[in-house]
């Protein structure tokens, strides 16, 4: 297992628009390899009515999936926050998961207890240009913890790791 001090996350999403919203989150912690995974039923959530034939296409989910085993948008909350307490969340893609992040607990009427951070609070400038270039070089599953363990290893291939 690659040891990076951190809590990576990712999230699928129903699509890049305003009204998308997740339907998918992975989480993982680079040190104890502690970890989560589940779908959200969308139809839990409030007007997630948003669904891109582009975005499934590439992340392979179907709406009967999501629809026959999702979670409802308060049990993911519920999860996150007892799972996650206090922690610091890494994306690297800080922007999209946050808004969908947003999204979620907006729509349980719930606050999320950890906190989300970009890559680049965690990442030097010549780390950052090194992460980029490996992290541009990979082949994304588009699932998120896939995308969650490509992660760890573009953090680690930038000699962020806890030796």
């Amino acid at each position: 297992m690659i040891k990076v001090p951190l809590i990576c996350v990712d999230i699928e999403a129903s699509g890049l628009g305003p009204r998308s919203y997740p339907i998918e989150i992975a989480w993982k912690c680079g040190i104890t390899g502690e970890s989560d995974l589940f779908l959200i039923n969308p139809d839990t959530g409030y007007n997630w009515t948003e669904w891109d034939l582009s975005a499934a296409g590439i992340h392979g989910i179907s709406m009967d999936e999501l629809l026959a085993v999702g979670v409802s948008v308060n049990s993911a909350c519920d999860r996150l926050n007892q799972k996650l307490g206090n922690r610091i969340l890494t994306s690297d893609a800080l922007d999209f998961d946050y808004f969908w992040m947003r999204r979620l607990f907006e729509s349980a009427m719930m606050k999320p207890t950890f906190k989300m951070q970009g890559i680049d609070s965690v990442l030097d400038g010549g780390q950052l240009i090194q992460y980029r270039l490996i992290a541009g070089a990979q082949l994304r599953k588009h699932r998120a913890m896939d995308d969650v363990n490509d992660l760890f290893t573009c953090l680690a291939a930038c000699q962020l790791d806890g030796e």
